[in-house]
């Protein structure tokens, strides 16, 4: 095979693996790191549970209802907290809908136990004394306040009836942050051991998005590690380990609940599954390790918890404010996350300037063309010489067709003679490749990114492009189905790929060339499937490659034939 072969066949390889088989597969492997395994379960564990026998489920209404409770309100979310056991159990985002209608629902995020889908955090202490009456899940609190807000806390008050007297304090600011002091007065004439706890406890296997490039489920940075649990992995057993601070929770694509305990304290952290698999539970909890609570003395400790949705400079907030380490990745930015991260700055920053993000996705498009202007001129005077040899590589062909060795050496050549890289035309796609895979992570997994519209009929750059050819883009009442939609911007990003192709040098092999002609088609199919942000931004690339490489070979071909005029001469 020649070099001019293997120059095609490689950008074939590249790019058709890349997109086809996704890079999932080789750049998204689980990276969950070593943890510690135990074999005990804490008692925070069977302190969550209500009940032994199962509650049946009612309307989500109708559970709320069942308990007395404190509304919250602020200028995100609204909901209340259950005095009976201490959860929080009730939250809706406000500025968030299950669909782009201003008009749908608001997302419904956590939801108590009696519920169909129960899902909630808890907070409670276990001791070493099993016959001390601590608070449980039948435990009612009396509260200081009928409304926690930003600018009132509120203050739970139970007394065990036994001179140990319990009280929590929880406060929320504006976005989706809940702070908890918990505070044990021993009015005991001897000394005792109590550990705090929070625990996240969802009912039932969650649906998920089914993505390889996406985690949902438990999570958690612990020993300065990122750990990504699958819940299917905590169906074969529970995972615990010692960790000094850190974070635990569950993460959904957009929304996330999460502990943040005191970071200089040491906490026991734990992911486990719970229950039969017909009534399983999932779990996430932590267990404070704190000195033993002298008679007459008080222990407070504080801790934090998060419910809502993952905005990365919201979470960058938190992690400066709370002294908390890489709270950022609760957004799944991937192993390009040293890219994938600068690439979403740019676009707020771009957005915020013009007002659509997918004119940011545009002008990030320019940015990137300029910052690769040096590596692509180069490629496009290769091509522009390998286009003014083809006749030449031809004959070459045709002369040397049985002796592959001899033709190579001829090729090798007069690509030496011209000065030619055949490799070069190559380069500007292999460079755009770890860009392209960030910008569909950063649309993928993006809160920002939702139901953000675009022009015309886009109105989630998300989503895929909502129209489709086979029903003449919305002309004929039909709605066909995911795999014939195929809509107006993969059709122009199938196009400007057909364009660019016919402005690089054709492939002298006619199986390579027919193969060349087919991948716009496959291409068209495969992102039509896409996000259409990530369509915009290739066709938008395709584009303004066009032109670029359109105005080289335009040059090049006049400075040629300056060259031969001289040369007559």
């Amino acid at each position: 095979m020649d070099n001019n072969d293997k120059r095609n066949l490689y950008f074939m390889v590249i790019i058709t693996t890349a997109v086809l088989l996704g890079w999932s597969y080789f750049f998204e492997k689980p990276r969950q790191a070593e943890r510690q395994q135990t074999q005990a379960t804490t008692v925070a564990s069977q302190a969550s549970i209500p009940n032994a026998e199962p509650v049946k489920p009612v309307e989500r209404e109708e559970a709320l209802k069942q308990s007395k409770r404190v509304l919250i309100e602020t200028s995100t979310l609204k909901g209340s907290l259950n005095l009976q056991g201490l959860k929080i159990d009730d939250i809706i985002l406000k500025n968030y809908r299950e669909a782009p209608d201003p008009k749908s629902e608001q997302i419904t995020f956590l939801n108590p136990l009696s519920s169909k889908t129960p899902y909630y955090g808890e907070f409670g202490w276990v001791s070493d004394k099993k016959t001390v009456k601590l608070p449980d899940a039948d435990t009612v609190w009396t509260a200081d306040q009928t409304v926690l807000t930003p600018k009132n806390p509120v203050k739970l008050f139970w007394d065990n009836g036994e001179d140990l007297r319990f009280e929590v304090e929880i406060a929320v600011d504006e976005n989706y942050l809940f702070s908890v002091t918990q505070r044990v007065f021993n009015q005991m004439k001897e000394s005792i051991t109590l550990q705090p706890y929070g625990l996240i406890s969802r009912h039932g296997m969650p649906q998920t998005s089914g993505f390889m490039i996406l985690h949902e489920g438990p999570l958690g940075y612990l020993n300065n590690k990122l750990q990504e649990i699958n819940y299917k992995d905590l169906q074969k057993g529970d995972q615990s380990q010692i960790s000094q601070g850190g974070w635990l929770g569950v993460t959904d694509k957009y929304w996330l609940t999460a502990f943040i305990p005191d970071q200089t304290q040491e906490v026991k952290a734990s992911f486990r599954q719970v229950g039969s698999p017909s009534q399983e539970r999932f779990q996430v909890d932590y267990l404070m390790t704190t000195p033993v609570l002298q008679a007459g003395g008080v222990q407070e400790t504080k801790s934090s918890f998060f419910a809502g949705a993952k905005i990365l400079n919201l979470l960058d907030s938190y992690e400066a404010k709370l002294n908390v380490k890489h709270f950022d990745l609760a957004v799944d930015f991937g192993w390009f996350y040293f890219l994938t991260k600068p690439i979403f700055h740019i676009l707020t920053l771009a957005h915020e300037w013009l007002g659509n993000f997918g004119l940011a996705i545009m002008l990030l498009t320019v940015l990137l063309k300029l910052l690769m202007f040096p590596l692509a001129n180069k490629s496009y005077r290769s091509m522009a010489q390998m286009k003014r040899l083809t006749p030449q590589i031809t004959r070459l062909r045709e002369r040397y067709g049985e002796d592959k060795l001899r033709m190579n050496q001829e090729m090798m050549a007069l690509y030496k003679k011209e000065k030619i890289n055949p490799m070069a035309g190559c380069l500007p796609m292999v460079v755009q490749i770890p860009v392209f895979f960030a910008l569909y992570k950063v649309l993928f997994v993006s809160i920002e990114m939702r139901q953000a519209p675009f022009y015309g009929w886009i109105h989630d750059l998300s989503a895929p492009d909502p129209t489709s050819l086979f029903n003449l883009f919305g002309l004929l009442p039909w709605t066909p189905p995911t795999y014939l939609m195929i809509g107006i911007w993969p059709l122009l990003m199938g196009l400007s790929m057909f364009v660019q192709q016919k402005l690089n040098p054709p492939p002298s092999d006619p199986a390579q060339a027919k193969i060349f002609m087919i991948m716009p088609v496959m291409f068209t199919v495969m992102f039509a499937q896409f996000p259409a942000g990530l369509v915009i931004y290739w066709t938008w690339s395709n584009l303004l490659t066009i032109l670029q490489q359109w105005a080289m070979m335009s040059l090049h071909n006049k400075d040629q034939q300056k060259k031969a005029i001289v040369k007559k001469k």
